[in-house]
């Protein structure tokens, strides 16, 4: 049965126009992208779904308070405005501003890991789990079963599996684990929400076995109202409220606040505790890696944004719209019999590239070959969450096995009408008709060291 489409909470003031290239003109663009849709220039693009860090539409408060950005080099009253709004809503001592979530990372990774340390998550993703092994760590994935089926329709698919992190602390030694991350809500597994029992169970088990405990809290509104509609005991509860508890539970917190805080540049990193001796290790390395610890990486402007961002992503009525709008597409696939990570997540459709292409090996990248027939059949740009993605292992060189192989179509907030997604879901389904034909994936022809999906080139197996 379709689900009815959440109307948007605000008017539309300001367009950007957008075109469509033909079939024709997409293939040869895809070709000359070496079949690398982060290649492709942003004119080319159609509907542009490749990831909702960054690309999302700020409000008219948001550039209002643009015009008033202290641009100050030290201690400028636009980080005071961050400061008090990080603190009001995720309750820590310590806030430092960087420019995104990966520069979080890779402020905060080093003081934890090194050579012979573990780092364990619900599911890291692709830039977090490249932070752990620049710091020389190696990161462990452990997402609780029920989110290995993408057709098992489950609750808070998202779960780390308590059961396995435990195992696993003392398999390893707990003094050899340097960091155990949540991740919230849990991308890889396909936007999927954590529950608040969860995360406080992962707690205790941190606590038991001294091992620091890191929220990485890119979609933490998300995460929260997910809380609210489906967690018993928080139906009444304020998102402002389950958000603050979502952090009391860890130590420390790295935020891409290009999703939840609704801007076009930010990060965080939180310390729970003002006088540990965290503090002056991450200022010192904010100063190294991104500038000044009152600012950043980030101009004055860019935080007097991300101060107000902070507060709109946490307004119920639009976080009932931007989950609805998931949940319309979902609704359209379901009709369609288009398998996806299910239920919906909080940020995007992952659809199980797998069950689309079951004749095609993992080294042939099924969730690739997706992500390239949804450029070309409708100037649709998404990305590959699956082997292409995950890249080789860092002591062997082999290509790893993703456990998904997904294509996310991860959807910008507050951008894309009810039309755009209808003519997303109908690429999908013309594709679904044809799959069968396509009997090859691609190729690897060249790839860098780290972070591959980014830069590798590619040619269809033929």
């Amino acid at each position: 049965m379709s689900i009815k489409y959440v109307a948007e909470p605000f008017r539309i003031r300001s367009v950007e126009p957008i075109r469509i290239l033909s079939r024709e003109e997409r293939e040869a663009k895809i070709k000359q992208a070496k079949f690398n849709v982060f290649q492709l220039k942003s004119e080319d693009v159609y509907i542009d779904l490749l990831t909702d860090s960054g690309t999302n539409a700020m409000s008219v408060g948001q550039w209002a308070g643009i015009m008033s950005g202290d641009e100050a080099y030290a201690g400028a009253s636009s980080y005071t405005k961050l400061e008090a709004a990080a603190r009001d809503i995720f309750g820590y001592d310590y806030v430092q501003p960087v420019h995104q979530g990966r520069a979080a990372e890779k402020v905060l990774f080093p003081l934890l890991l090194c050579e012979g340390k573990f780092a364990i998550s619900n599911m890291f993703f692709d830039t977090t789990r490249a932070h752990v092994e620049l710091a020389g760590g190696r990161a462990i994935d452990c997402v609780v079963e029920e989110a290995r089926n993408p057709g098992v329709r489950a609750k808070f698919k998202g779960n780390m599996d308590i059961t396995r992190l435990e195992a696993l602390i003392n398999e390893l030694g707990a003094e050899n684990v340097g960091v155990v991350v949540m991740t919230i809500t849990n991308n890889s597994a396909g936007g999927q929400p954590v529950s608040m029992q969860n995360m406080r169970d992962v707690a205790l088990i941190c606590k038991k076995y001294n091992i620091h405990l890191n929220l990485d809290a890119a979609r933490y509104a998300e995460n929260a109202y997910f809380i609210k509609r489906d967690e018993a005991g928080y139906e009444d509860k304020s998102i402002k409220d389950i958000v603050a508890e979502q952090f009391t539970y860890a130590d420390t917190c790295t935020i891409s606040s290009k999703k939840d805080g609704i801007v076009n540049m930010g990060g965080i990193v939180g310390v729970k505790d003002g006088s540990s001796e965290l503090v002056p290790k991450v200022k010192a390395n904010c100063i190294s890696y991104e500038g000044f610890y009152s600012y950043g990486g980030l101009s004055g402007r860019e935080m007097e944004a991300l101060a107000i961002g902070l507060y709109e992503g946490i307004e119920e009525d639009y976080l009932r719209y931007r989950i609805g709008q998931m949940e319309y597409m979902a609704s359209k696939l379901d009709e369609n019999g288009v398998i996806y990570q299910a239920p919906v997540g909080g940020h995007g459709i992952f659809v199980d590239a797998k069950a689309m292409f079951p004749h095609i090996p993992y080294h042939e990248f099924p969730a690739q070959i997706l992500a390239l027939e949804l450029y070309k059949e409708a100037g649709i740009r998404c990305c590959d969450i699956g082997s292409f993605m995950l890249g080789n292992d860092p002591d062997s060189g082999k290509q790893l096995e993703s456990e998904f192989e997904f294509t996310r179509l991860a959807i910008p907030r507050r951008v894309y009408t009810q039309a755009h997604l209808d003519v997303v879901v109908d690429a999908l389904v013309a594709i679904k008709d044809y799959a069968s034909s396509i009997k090859r994936g691609y190729r690897i022809t060249w790839e860098p060291e780290i972070l591959r999906h980014f830069q590798a080139h590619l040619e269809p197996i033929v």
